[in-house]
């Protein structure tokens, strides 16, 4: 029988002091992670360019830029910016804690530190962190088009089928900054007005109402959820729907044909597999009495034109 071996852990250990880098690479690498060493916060910014640590250790007094500093920039890549941050200090003032957590850090250890407290703090923070990348799968393999905010409108996440749905409404790959922006106003709105405020945040395009993101709550500290529905497109999915006959799957892919899309962003964007997308094509193709796409696309256009 083989014998399988699990991957290992990554640590990135952030801390300018040679005799910390020591002492900690070895109790962590004895305690069965694999551990990557950044002398400063630029170099731990360089290494998870090319390395996705599951978990960071910083030290929060570093020369040039502290850890707080290197945590803000941390958690603005969004590619990284679920990765659980524990920060190291020997400031113990509720307002330097304060700090490290409003940096973006989910604990912080004093120095010295205690190498049990530590293994246990990151095996508890590795594991929240894996349930919420779970969750996050989930609700995509679910189709569900959800994102989740901080208090001052930064992405905290984003599903992927909402940030493709966001992306293709706003004709952008940087959907997700304009959609923070809008947030943050919501935000701002919202702490002002209290629970008086309307919960739904509108982008629009043109004179309509492209995308509504709806409010539905704190979901954990510092962290609330949003569901995105694409509004102009349901009301063009319906006149296409109505003028043409076709059922409610095959007027979304005419919709997104429409605007100029091909089969593998359209099937991204409804969670289509490429051979679906292309069975509705064919439907669609006989209820227009057109060839091809382009024909499709005019007809489409025109129908919406005429509303």
């Amino acid at each position: 029988m083989v014998e399988t071996t699990l991957p290992r852990d990554i640590v990135l250990l952030v801390d300018d002091s040679p005799e910390a880098l020591g002492f900690l690479t070895d109790a962590l690498e004895q305690s069965g992670f694999s551990v990557l060493i950044a002398t400063s916060g630029s170099a731990a910014l360089n290494i998870v360019e090319r390395i996705t640590p599951d978990l960071i250790l910083l030290d929060a007094v570093m020369p040039s830029m502290d850890g707080f500093e290197t945590c803000r920039r941390l958690k603005a890549n969004a590619g990284i910016a679920q990765i659980p941050v524990v920060f190291m200090t020997g400031l113990t003032e509720t307002e330097h804690v304060v700090h490290a957590l409003e940096s973006g850090g989910v604990d912080y250890l004093t120095k010295p530190i205690n190498i049990d407290e530590l293994r246990a703090r990151i095996r508890v923070h590795l594991r929240n962190a894996r349930s919420a990348q779970s969750a996050r799968v989930a609700l995509d393999a679910a189709g569900r088009h959800l994102l989740a905010v901080k208090g001052n409108g930064a992405i905290h996440w984003s599903t992927p089928q909402a940030t493709r749905l966001i992306n293709a409404a706003t004709g952008s790959d940087d959907g997700l900054d304009l959609a923070s922006k809008h947030i943050a106003a919501f935000m701002l709105e919202r702490e002002r007005l209290g629970p008086a405020r309307d919960n739904i945040v509108s982008i629009s395009n043109g004179s309509q109402a492209a995308l509504q993101f709806a409010f539905l709550g704190a979901i954990g500290a510092d962290e609330y959820l949003f569901r995105l529905t694409a509004t102009n497109q349901r009301a063009d999915d319906e006149i296409l729907r109505q003028h043409f006959s076709l059922t409610q799957r095959e007027s979304e892919v005419l919709l997104w044909i429409a605007k100029g899309k091909s089969n593998r962003d359209i099937g991204e964007i409804l969670g289509l597999s490429a051979r679906t997308v292309n069975k509705h094509l064919e439907q669609i193709y006989v209820k227009l009495g057109v060839e091809n796409r382009a024909s499709a696309a005019v007809k489409a256009a025109h129908a919406l034109h005429e509303v």
